[in-house]
């Protein structure tokens, strides 16, 4: 069992004390649960990002919320996105983004959506498999293809190995094929897992990437670009080395493999990008014991891993949390959701300590949870209604 998360909030770390008693504020004559996202927040972050890589394009995904009015926000700020399926072109394209600035980056997609993707002016996809190739060929005529390749995720809270991706002998001969089918091998892509907390994953990724580059050129098919993905960590509970640390060593990554010849550079973050916005605001609906002699009590929430807490299968994201309670005396507890399934609990192993009297009614705030709550949620589990989101306002 790893050692209890201590109750001893530290609002440095994730907003100030002011910024929460207006998120407090805003919550307050509202039913629980649901996410309050502070835009300001994403805009800092996405000016943040701009600023430490203004060499890359950076293309949003949208999945990690697909809030209209962070969407809008972005727009007006210049970005770009990554979109994973055609229902969120669609919104997209009805909040006004262009087509040249989106990617298809799904590598599973249906035929019927490459081509109605491609009827409506995409003309960038991601692939990892002769099948997709093909289907792009066959439907998406002359687009430009993204290639990516497989990585371990080693050092991601949430890693995204296995699924995605092919091992770089298969992409050097879907390259080549691509090229013969007509279509335009545009780059190389990766993603080393979401939440990744070390930084040499994407120098071994880059290293590999150069040699699919100059493998490639030596059979005459010249890739001009390098999606790096995601990755970069939100604030959780277990700090991360800081955002501009990450972008010097990707930076320096970048110059020792490709130096004064480096390709166009995309990233595609999520996570860093919204993450940190979001306070799910809670409410306590039991706390019981299993056992007279238990010395833990189970605390239920009435939000859990069906309403926007996927991300603690495994315990693998653990969120930061506050009860609005003053306390003198605090105890170890197991966080649990509300729904009649034996899935649904938030933290068992990962102990969290609450004030020792928490009680049904209070309020439970659980910080940086902008980024895959939300979109998460269930629509209709148990009867209970998809998790709601609010933008802060004064």
């Amino acid at each position: 069992m790893e050692d209890a998360i201590k109750y001893a909030f530290d609002f440095e770390r994730h907003m100030t004390p002011e910024k929460f008693e207006r998120f407090k504020a805003f919550a307050a004559d509202k039913e629980t649960p649901f996410v309050v996202i502070d835009l300001e927040r994403i805009a800092e972050k996405y000016d943040e990002l701009h600023r430490l890589l203004p060499y890359a394009k950076v293309y949003y995904a949208v999945k990690a919320n697909p809030h209209d009015e962070i969407l809008k926000m972005l727009i007006d700020r210049g970005c770009r996105f990554d979109i994973a399926s055609v229902f969120e072109l669609d919104q997209m394209l009805r909040l006004g983004a262009k087509p040249d600035d989106m990617s298809y980056g799904n590598t599973i997609k249906k035929a019927r959506h490459i081509a109605y993707a491609y009827d409506r002016g995409i003309r960038l996809f991601a692939t990892d498999s002769e099948e997709d190739v093909c289907k792009i060929a066959e439907n998406a005529p002359g687009a430009s293809v993204f290639f990516r390749i497989l990585t371990d995720g080693s050092g991601a809270d949430w890693p995204l190995s296995r699924k995605f991706g092919a091992h770089p002998d298969t992409i050097y001969r879907l390259v080549l094929q691509a090229a013969e089918l007509g279509l335009d091998p545009y780059g190389i892509s990766f993603h080393v897992g979401s939440q990744q907390r070390d930084i040499g994953q994407w120098d071994h990724a880059i290293a590999t990437c150069r040699y699919l580059f100059d493998s490639l050129a030596e059979e005459g098919v010249h890739l001009r670009m390098l999606n790096l993905g995601g990755g970069f960590p939100a604030n959780y509970v277990s700090p991360t080395q800081d955002i501009e640390l990450y972008c010097q060593e990707i930076t320096r990554f970048l110059e020792d493999d490709f130096g004064d010849h480096a390709p166009e550079i995309l990233i595609e973050p999520g996570r860093s990008l919204v993450g940190d916005s979001g306070v799910l605001v809670s409410e306590v609906v039991l706390v019981s014991k299993k056992s007279e002699f238990n010395q833990y009590s189970w605390v239920y929430l009435d939000v859990g891993k069906f309403s926007g807490l996927i991300e603690t299968i495994d315990e693998s994201i653990k969120y930061p949390i506050f009860v609005d309670r003053e306390s003198d005396a605090v105890k170890q507890v197991i966080l649990a959701g509300p729904t009649c399934d034996s899935m649904d609990i938030l933290y068992e192993d990962t102990k969290y300590e609450m004030p020792a009297d928490i009680t049904e009614g209070d309020r439970v705030y659980i910080f940086t949870t902008g980024a895959y709550t939300t979109s998460y949620s269930s629509v209709n589990f148990n009867g209970f209604p998809p998790l709601k989101a609010y933008i802060l306002r004064e």
